[in-house]
């Protein structure tokens, strides 16, 4: 079992699936639960066919070069925006995401939406809320799955550990039965920037033949060098307050 693989794929899976699950908390309690876990199914469906019908014969064809080439680029520019995100809103520049609000905002707009119509008992507009929603949070979840999968060799692992995410997420919703505010999520894509840029600079680094010193020690140093990088660009963004309430993109 390749803990790495595990790990990512189980902290990234499980932010995007936090989200997912306040979407679908909103489409239940404004316009019912039979439609809203059609939907949210259905997506899941979906996105596992994804990694079964694609993560799988990409691992079988693809040979060590592109493997380290297009999968360490892929990771490389993944994670940097995750990390980049994270290190905006922790100096202040952007909003930390509230898991409160957004279930409000969504609640608010499916009550203003109206009759959705009906198609053989399902409200048509909660099954297609909550699987858009729940598909396209978990649509980067399957990225980040199949890269780890195929890149560190271990897919078992990497589905392993997304698996365990999805499930620890609708334990929580189906207990708790509200949005999941006190998942510390900017922290969690801020731990899966910087596995996901660490790990896609070393994997391009060999595809380009570059001799890293001490092997695969090197992720440890790259990641050590990104948390540096994070806190000192943290410390000067909230020492610059003119920029502070800017639009940042």
């Amino acid at each position: 079992m390749n803990l790495y693989a595990l790990g990512a794929a189980f902290i990234g899976t499980g932010v995007e699936m936090v989200e997912a699950l306040t979407i679908v908390l909103a489409v239940g309690a404004v316009r019912g639960w039979r439609g809203a876990l059609l939907g949210a199914l259905s997506a899941a469906l979906v996105l596992a066919a994804l990694v079964a019908g694609v993560g799988a014969p990409l691992a079988s064809v693809m040979g060590l070069f592109w493997v380290q080439i297009a999968v360490g680029a892929f990771l490389l520019l993944f994670g940097a925006r995750w990390l980049r995100k994270a290190i905006l809103r922790y100096g202040g520049l952007i909003a930390i995401h509230d898991e409160a609000e957004s279930y409000e905002e969504e609640r608010g707009r499916l009550e203003g939406a109206g009759e959705g119509g009906n198609l053989a008992g399902v409200d048509r507009l909660a099954f297609a809320t909550a699987f858009g929603g729940t598909f396209l949070e978990g649509l980067e979840a399957v990225f980040i799955v199949i890269a780890f999968g195929i890149g560190s060799g271990a897919m078992p692992s990497s589905i392993l550990g997304a698996v365990l995410a999805v499930a620890a997420v609708v334990l929580a919703g189906v207990l708790l039965r509200r949005p999941l505010t006190r998942v510390p999520e900017n922290t969690l894509k801020f731990v899966v920037g910087v596995m996901l840029t660490s790990f896609g600079t070393f994997w391009v680094g060999e595809g380009l033949g570059v001799a890293w010193p001490q092997g695969d020690l090197s992720i440890l140093y790259l990641a050590m060098s990104l948390l540096v990088f994070s806190w000192v660009e943290v410390r000067r963004m909230r020492r610059l307050p003119v920029l502070r309430g800017k639009r940042v993109r």
